[in-house]
């Protein structure tokens, strides 16, 4: 055997001992554990055969507490390039096998490395976490490794799509990377988030939390709202990320691919035209709605167990990406408090950086009052979603189906924040305020001066349709511009799609400066 046929044997067996990363068995004991490894992910996440590794032979260069004894190629990261249905991605899969996955200097290098390409032929970063933190031998080297991830995390943002999928643990300043980017998603029962673990938490407050009531995949989810999905298991976390990755565009310059459908633009939806109540205070659901207009009713909701009186998520209208924003009559009668307009305004600006026009569907009875919600700077939230659709230069295409009240109004993508095309319901009341609440301040004092009881109520209901007849529809609104047109439900697939392909060439630039200042 020459020389040349050696290295080449050598190099071979060496890829063979890099690919088993900590070896069988702490594969074994990550598979006890139901979970696979960083490159079984991989290999359920990108198309076969397209992955392109990067660094397979780095090793960490810590000389602190016997770390110069074990060296590991990759040291404890895959990273590299592949293909998802054929459209380039960036990714990395910190692999828990080696040192826990924790993270070093040289792992960090790695990490950036793939963001740095990333960002240069424009093109998403997909980060699978599963890390015990930072690697503690190697002190601060391994907290500037995380700055370095983190400065990288914001240069990128609206530059090109960033997932995060925690499949494990992810502690500490960990938390920090998925938290910066587009979309965080987490495996029920098997990965969890926060600052400081329960033994921590139970030293410092006294309180007894388990990892799971701490920072489990159900608690951000519906709780904090820091994850967007959760998944049952691994293999639905990847399906899911699959199916995000299907509404985005490959970068902030690029438009989202169009997915050719059947279901045709004029097809009408009778059921809309029965669908709100005639009672006013009765609920209906918000869901059955978008299903009628978006193709093939197919609907994917981003946050869905998260701040449920507003909807949020992606669907297709005449194939073309769409995002939806929408009240949810179902939950709180759709008021927007603190946690539904910060969900929205994350949503919205996320479409407005990579060209995704946005459907606002409207029914709200106004903002949440309370001290709860004042404390918690309802003022300031609700200011963030009102900013995120002023902002936003996309096509806007608004339906108020019902209710659309006061400061309410105004934040769910009216006329006045540059909303495109607004329509109307011939069911949309929009006034300052409903019929019971506008009456006791318009004719309290002819109220009060009434004492029969009989007569006061049969009053009170003549006023209360006096207003209703006067501001509590449509057409006011139409009749001052504020709204382009009533449709009639049934047709308001067509009117939205044919909507979009109107404002489909549409050119609208901010001011110069250097970054605004949104109310945070």
């Amino acid at each position: 055997m020459s020389i040349q046929e050696d290295k080449i044997k050598a190099l071979v067996e060496r890829r063979k001992t890099a690919k088993l990363g900590g070896g069988e068995k702490r594969i074994e004991a990550q598979h006890s554990k139901g979970k696979l490894t960083a490159r079984e992910r991989l290999a359920m996440l990108l198309d076969e055969g397209s992955f392109e590794e990067f660094d397979m032979f780095v090793q960490h260069r810590c000389t602190n507490f016997g770390m110069d004894a074990s060296h590991i190629d990759g040291d404890g990261v895959v990273t590299g390039q592949g293909t998802i249905g054929g459209r380039l991605v960036f990714v990395f899969a910190q692999d828990f096998t080696v040192n826990g996955g924790s993270l070093s200097k040289t792992m960090s290098e790695k990490i950036c490395k793939v963001m740095d390409t990333a960002v240069k032929v424009g093109a998403p970063v997909i980060g699978l976490n599963d890390s015990g933190g930072a690697r503690i031998q190697e002190g601060i080297d391994a907290l500037a490794g995380y700055g370095e991830i983190f400065e990288r995390n914001i240069l990128s943002s609206g530059v090109i799509p960033q997932i995060s999928v925690i499949m494990g643990p992810c502690a500490g300043g960990a938390v920090y990377s998925p938290a910066l980017t587009d979309f965080t998603l987490m495996v029920d029962k098997t990965s969890y988030m926060f600052l400081t673990g329960p033994t921590v938490v139970k030293s410092v407050t006294g309180e007894d939390v388990t990892q799971e009531e701490l920072g489990g995949a159900f608690v951000h989810s519906s709780k904090s709202g820091v994850a967007h999905f959760s998944a049952d298991s691994e293999e639905d976390a990847i399906s899911k990320i699959k199916k995000l990755l299907s509404f985005l565009p490959q970068n902030n310059m690029e438009e989202a691919p169009l997915l050719p459908t059947s279901d045709p633009a004029g097809r009408t939806a009778d059921y809309l035209n029965s669908v709100i109540p005639d009672n006013p205070n009765k609920a209906y659901d918000m869901y059955g709605v978008i299903a009628s207009i978006v193709d093939d009713g197919d609907f994917f909701e981003v946050h869905r167990n998260f701040a449920r009186n507003i909807i949020v998520g992606f669907a297709h209208l005449g194939g073309r990406s769409t995002g939806i924003v929408a009240n949810q009559p179902g939950v709180l009668a759709g008021v927007l408090d603190i946690n539904a307009s910060r969900k929205a305004a994350r949503f919205v600006r996320f479409c407005d950086a990579f060209n995704i026009p946005l459907l606002t569907l409207v029914d709200v009875p106004g903002f949440l009052c309370g001290t709860q919600q004042e404390y918690g700077a309802i003022i300031t939230n609700g200011a963030k979603l009102l900013y995120a659709y002023g902002e936003a230069t996309v096509p806007k295409v608004t339906v108020t189906l019902r209710k659309s009240y006061g400061g309410a109004h105004i934040v769910m993508s009216c006329k006045q924040l540059r909303g495109d095309i607004n329509y109307a319901w011939p069911s949309a009341n929009i006034a300052v305020m409903g019929a019971e609440g506008a009456v006791g301040v318009l004719y309290g004092k002819e109220l009060k001066a009434e004492t029969d009881p009989e007569k006061k109520a049969a009053l009170a209901e003549t006023r209360k349709n006096e207003y209703n007849d006067l501001f509590c529809n449509p057409y006011q609104a139409a009749q001052k511009g504020y709204i382009e047109d009533v449709i009639e439900p049934r047709n308001t697939r067509f009117r939205v799609i044919r909507a979009f392909d109107v404002l489909a060439g549409k050119r609208q630039e901010l001011p110069a400066k250097k970054h605004d200042n949104l109310p945070l």
